[in-house]
């Protein structure tokens, strides 16, 4: 058996069957804390972060059906372990269940790279988790509960956008990465987060102590092991996490030959699926993935990176009381009120923290962006902070700009946002910049 087609079975004891007939599992007779070590027959393996090799660096373990062998904060799946709480209270799945990772593991190779084995360089994520079901297959098959956090896949995409820009004769279906239905050929990763605190305190400049308390506190007391288990320096949090559109040869990507185009995206639900013209999302999402098909048939490559921070992480519910208080803004919905009205509701303009966003570029080992299809300034600057460089900026059309976005547009190009003279920068006062009103939908 091949180390690149690992076939990895539940190991260890037997798990029991999982509850009939919608019967519920049994109530435990007493919590067990986890303020303190368990004590048991095996330790949790130990965590080396930035250790050159995965099985010196050791696996990342947050199942819950062997808490003995856990050595993180939090669980699994990020938003979602508690759909996997939900399920197990309603007896739809066994609390001990363990996945059979045979044929999942990647169709393509990311290789280790550099930047893998440097503490700093990568904080927010793991770089081998989309290897663990062969660089531990020994350790998963003498029980420990080691699961993936990255996951790869290919697939095809279809835009609409991409269908019309065909007929415009824009772009060119080759039977390779854009077909003549106008769906285009991909590679996906799912990437979960898994945060390496002592790093990221670093990169956000604050102590160790501060980064625990806080997440401590103000996430309503969720996990009392970021203040009790200082140990543990790995923390699963419970957010969205990232994928990976790779368009072209994933080889040139990693290796960093030929043209690179990316677009690094932050989720946008109302845009991105629903196509609301409120903002330049999915407009900005579709020259994106145009742009990264042209470079694929160039012979490089393209990547989306399509981060879970909707609302600039604010949440949906906040930025829809923000629509609501810049459509009721007595001198109208107004550039010069943009960020103003995000922080009368949120307190801060933005969450996103994309000091964190370069890990995946780290992870795929990529020194250079060719064509950075964005104007966002704190972006550029935390790529620039990495050493990675970005050759040209592209910033969206000015025809691919949705009427009531150029609230947003002449906001952002006025704080400090690139524009290289292809969209209309805001001319004279902000005030002028209006979108419709409430009444006008």
């Amino acid at each position: 058996m091949s180390d690149d087609n690992p076939t990895v079975k539940s190991a260890g004891p037997t798990a029991p069957a999982g509850p009939k007939d919608g019967a519920k599992a049994a109530e435990p007779r007493h919590i067990v804390l986890s303020s303190h070590p368990r004590k048991g027959p095996r330790a949790a393996p130990e965590i080396h972060w930035g250790a050159p090799t995965a099985k010196e660096r050791g696996p990342v373990i947050g199942s819950q059906a062997n808490p003995q062998q856990r050595n993180v904060i939090g669980v699994h799946s990020g938003a979602y372990g508690v759909y996997r709480a939900l399920a197990i209270a309603a007896g739809k799945l066994s609390p001990v269940h363990r996945p059979d990772l045979t044929d999942t593991h990647p169709p393509v190779d990311i290789p280790p790279q550099p930047q893998w084995s440097n503490p700093d360089s990568i904080v927010s994520m793991d770089p081998w988790g989309h290897l663990v079901a062969a660089e531990f297959r020994e350790e998963i098959k003498s029980g420990l509960d080691i699961r993936p956090t990255i996951a790869i896949t290919r697939a095809r995409i279809q835009f609409p956008e991409l269908v019309a820009e065909m007929h415009k004769g824009r772009i060119k279906p080759d039977g390779k990465i854009l077909m003549e239905n106008g769906d285009a050929s991909v590679v996906k990763a799912a990437i979960e987060p898994v945060w390496y605190l002592p790093g990221i305190a670093k990169r956000l400049n604050v102590s160790e102590t501060q980064l625990r308390r806080s997440l401590y506190e103000h996430t309503g007391s969720m996990f009392s092991d970021l203040v009790t288990r200082t140990d543990r320096k790995e923390f699963l949090p419970p957010i969205g996490g990232i994928t990976l559109y790779i368009f072209g040869s994933v080889e040139n990507l990693v290796s960093g030959q030929n043209e690179i185009a990316c677009r690094v995206h932050d989720e946008c639900n109302g845009s991105d699926v629903f196509g609301s013209d409120i903002c330049t999302c999915r407009p900005y999402l579709v020259h994106g993935i145009e742009e990264c098909i042209l470079s694929a048939q160039r012979g490089g490559s393209g990547l989306i990176v399509y981060n879970r921070k909707e609302g600039r992480a604010l949440g949906e519910v906040v930025k829809f009381l923000v629509y609501n208080a810049r459509k009721r803004n007595p001198a109208g919905d107004t550039a010069a009120a943009y960020f103003e009205k995000t922080e009368c509701v949120a307190g801060v303009q933005d969450v996103r923290f994309q000091d964190l966003m370069p890990d995946v570029f780290n992870w795929l080992g990529i020194r250079r962006i060719d064509r950075w299809i964005s104007m966002s300034n704190m972006k550029f600057d935390a790529m620039a902070a990495h050493g990675i460089e970005i050759v040209k900026r592209v910033p969206i059309p000015d025809d691919m700009i949705p009427k009531d976005a150029s609230v947003e547009m002449d906001a952002k190009k006025a704080a400090g946002y690139y524009t290289d003279g292809t969209t209309s920068a805001a001319s004279g006062k902000l005030e002028d910049t209006k979108g419709r009103s409430l009444d006008g939908y």
